[in-house]
């Protein structure tokens, strides 16, 4: 499976932003899906993760209230909705697909990984 995001780039505090995740092959709308990103010099962390029927989200509690997790199965798509953004948002944003059926956050239960997309966001 590889997942491509898209999306990103410069904005303004206080902006929005869209990104994407297609992934190349159907199987992927049976599997859990999940964003994460990584700022220079810290580790990757966990954003959002949603189920494959889009019946459960989880956020992590920095982003809550401000981003949105959707997907497209018919699209072979995940979407990161991200509003209010602020500078401490600004990494690399990354898709990746989950490697067994719960709930789970922590990026060693993700596989897949693709390449991310810059998101900058301006004081």
């Amino acid at each position: 499976v590889q997942l491509q995001a898209s999306g990103g780039g410069l904005v303004q505090a206080g902006g929005s932003l869209r990104l994407s995740c297609v992934a190349s092959v159907r199987t992927v709308s049976s599997f859990l899906m999940g964003w994460f990103r990584q700022a220079p010099g810290k580790e990757r962390e966990f954003v959002a993760a949603i189920s494959w029927s889009s019946d459960s989200t989880i956020y992590a509690d920095s982003v809550k209230g401000r981003f949105a997790i959707s997907r497209d199965n018919t699209k072979n798509t995940v979407y990161l909705q991200m509003n209010s953004l602020k500078p401490e948002d600004t990494a690399v944003y990354h898709c990746a697909r989950r490697v067994g059926w719960s709930m789970a956050t922590s990026p060693a239960d993700f596989g897949s990984w693709g390449q991310g997309t810059q998101v900058t966001v301006s004081s």
